[in-house]
């Protein structure tokens, strides 16, 4: 197993794909072949952004997507064909990046959790860790992010603290069992698709 703690200072910045706003990169994963990391080379991507304003989502073909509104409330996206409702904070929402949406805020702007994947190429949950206990992990990447304020998380025997905003990156090759000891977290899971 190999932990990294990601420390928010050290994250990155780059644009929406349709320049509407900024993404706080996290962290990602790209084809090892690839000359340039874009989104033609991603494989899964895993950043945080806030929403002021309603606006459309960009078009990603190929992208699954999933969403948890972490700061705020009131978000609904809204598609020609479906409604998705994020006016709770920590419910996680599945679309695919071909979906036309477009954001409708009822409460003022909210900073949302995104992690997404190239289709076929990943697998991808978003899950709120709200209470304190053990869960099961499946061989993959995970990213524990401290969504609000610091928490304390304990793989194996080992405890480790999260500052806020801050992220812990778990790579493993066998299942083992993540306890979140204290505060509240956002868990993505990758598991990368032979």
């Amino acid at each position: 197993m190999k932990t990294t703690l990601l420390k928010s200072e050290h994250y990155t910045r780059s644009p929406w794909k349709n320049g509407g706003g900024t993404f706080t990169d996290i962290a990602d994963a790209h084809r090892a072949d690839a000359r340039q990391k874009d989104w033609d080379s991603l494989v899964w991507r895993f950043a945080s952004t806030p929403i002021v304003a309603p606006g459309p989502f960009s078009y990603m073909p190929g992208i699954d997507r999933l969403q948890m509104v972490v700061g705020g409330r009131g978000l609904v996206l809204k598609s020609p064909t479906q409604e998705f409702d994020e006016r709770e904070p920590f419910t996680t929402v599945r679309f695919t990046g071909e979906l036309e949406i477009v954001t409708e805020l009822e409460a003022g702007p909210v900073e949302v959790v995104n992690l997404m994947a190239r289709r076929g190429a990943a697998e991808i949950e978003l899950e709120a860790l709200r209470e304190p206990g053990e869960r099961p992990l499946a061989a993959g990447t995970r990213l524990v992010y401290a969504a609000r304020g610091d928490c304390l998380v304990r793989l194996g025997r080992e405890d480790f603290a999260i500052p806020s905003q801050g992220t812990l990156k778990v790579e493993t090759g066998e299942p083992s069992q993540l306890v979140l000891a204290s505060g509240l977290a956002v868990l993505g899971s990758i598991r990368i698709v032979d």
